[in-house]
């Protein structure tokens, strides 16, 4: 039998594993599979990376709030990896684009779960306030 505070856990480590590889994933495809034509590769990895590393501290605390919010900036990644998908033609890029694709979703579910399970096991309510 599993207990709120399993869920919660299990949770945790899903979505980090899916913050993770998406990291992975974004810094690869810029270093090594599409570097950037007209800009340098510096660059084009601070513009992708700094809002996810930002994110960096409180998943790894297990801070609620910055699950919270990064479950809405993560829906960012899912644009730019349907918009690679659909407009690219290298089949290699798409391939990435659909992985992106994947990671945010794993990443998006297990940060909304992460915090509702999370509520729970401190037996705090998720409803605004009247």
């Amino acid at each position: 039998m599993t207990t709120k505070k399993t869920k919660a856990r299990f949770y945790y480590f899903m979505t980090l594993t899916a913050y993770f590889g998406l990291l992975i994933l974004l810094a690869s495809w810029i270093i090594f599979f599409d570097p950037p034509e007209n800009s340098t590769t510096s660059l084009a990895l601070l513009f992708i990376l700094t809002p996810l590393i930002l994110a960096l501290r409180g998943l790894l605390n297990g801070k609620r709030y910055t699950y919270a919010w990064s479950s809405m900036l993560i829906l960012f990644y899912f644009l730019h990896g349907v918009v690679e998908a659909w407009a690219n033609i290298n089949p290699l890029i798409q391939t990435l684009a659909l992985f992106e694709v994947g990671l945010t979703v794993i990443f998006f579910i297990g940060a909304i779960f992460y915090v509702k399970h999370k509520s729970q096991e401190l037996g705090q309510k998720l409803e605004p306030e009247d």
